[in-house]
């Protein structure tokens, strides 16, 4: 609350950097506390779940897909680094795009808008799919899966109990989503070696969410696809916002407007157009 007053005061009562980083610091949380809450509901229960899990198996299987089970076996023969995958799964990935935003934003500010539009509208629409219950593999030991953060006690699940998220929401994986949008964003936007941390993070992402029995293959792939029309979405929202500083810079007779005020412009109406992005096409 105090992040947003202090982002959208009128101008000149505060420093512009300032502001600026409070407003987007503002829209950052909101959208984490509306995908936090988003993650508490479960409309529809579990019921169909444990069928729908299977499909996807029966699916991996037309296609001829590496199975799961398989790649469990390399972290089943090995305790620490099992887990570490456990850990990986159940700790990272938020921090993980934490640290890539701020990143972004003070090193990356031209493109920094466009990617967590992107992220935004990627989690929307995660978040809707999801409650169509689907179980993860780890609900199938007859199928040779293990649960391998049960088998530690890592999970943060519980054995097929109630936990800090939803049990039969392994259909998309928003980790996956997430790791690998941090990928491609980071290697498109620096030329520096660092970016492989990035690329890194996206396969090790893919790795334990698998091996650790909590999600698809299918899982996996489908939340990354999702990437791609939120992605040219985001493109499209930010072309606007473009035109629209300009546009208001011709307005108010200036000959050029500061940087800072341009950005300043270009959040908000940003974040104006936003829920449209993510929630107008769920309406119709």
């Amino acid at each position: 609350m105090v992040l947003g007053v202090i982002g959208w005061w009128p101008t000149g009562a505060l420093r512009q950097p300032w502001r600026l980083v409070a407003a987007e610091t503002a829209v950052v949380m909101v959208l984490y506390a509306l995908w936090l809450r988003a993650g508490e509901l479960d409309p529809f229960g579990a019921e169909g779940g444990l069928d729908r899990g299977l499909t996807v198996w029966e699916i991996e299987q037309w296609l001829h897909l590496p199975r799961e089970q398989w790649l469990q076996q390399g972290p089943l023969a090995n305790r620490l680094v099992l887990q570490a995958s456990n850990l990986y799964y159940a700790g990272v990935h938020v921090p993980a795009m934490g640290i890539f935003l701020v990143w972004m934003y003070f090193r990356h500010r031209d493109q920094y808008r466009r990617w967590r539009t992107t992220l935004a509208l990627t989690t929307g629409i995660c978040l809707v799919i999801r409650y169509v219950p689907v179980a993860p593999p780890r609900f199938y030991p007859e199928l040779g899966f293990v649960d391998t953060a049960v088998q530690f006690n890592q999970s943060v699940y519980g054995a097929h109990g109630a936990g800090v998220s939803a049990q039969f929401a392994a259909m998309p994986s928003i980790h996956v989503a997430w790791g690998v949008l941090i990928g491609i964003a980071a290697w498109r936007a620096s030329s520096s070696r660092w970016r492989w941390i990035a690329v890194v993070h996206a396969a090790a992402t893919v790795y334990v969410v698998t091996s650790t029995a909590n999600h698809w293959w299918l899982d996996g792939a489908v939340g990354a696809a999702f990437l791609l029309p939120a992605y040219w979405v985001a493109r499209r929202l930010a072309d606007r916002s473009g035109r629209s500083g300009v546009v208001a810079a011709g307005v108010v007779g200036q000959d050029e407007v500061p940087a800072v005020e341009a950005v300043s412009a270009a959040v908000r109406h940003d974040v104006a157009g936003l829920p449209n992005a993510v929630f107008g096409r769920v309406a119709e």
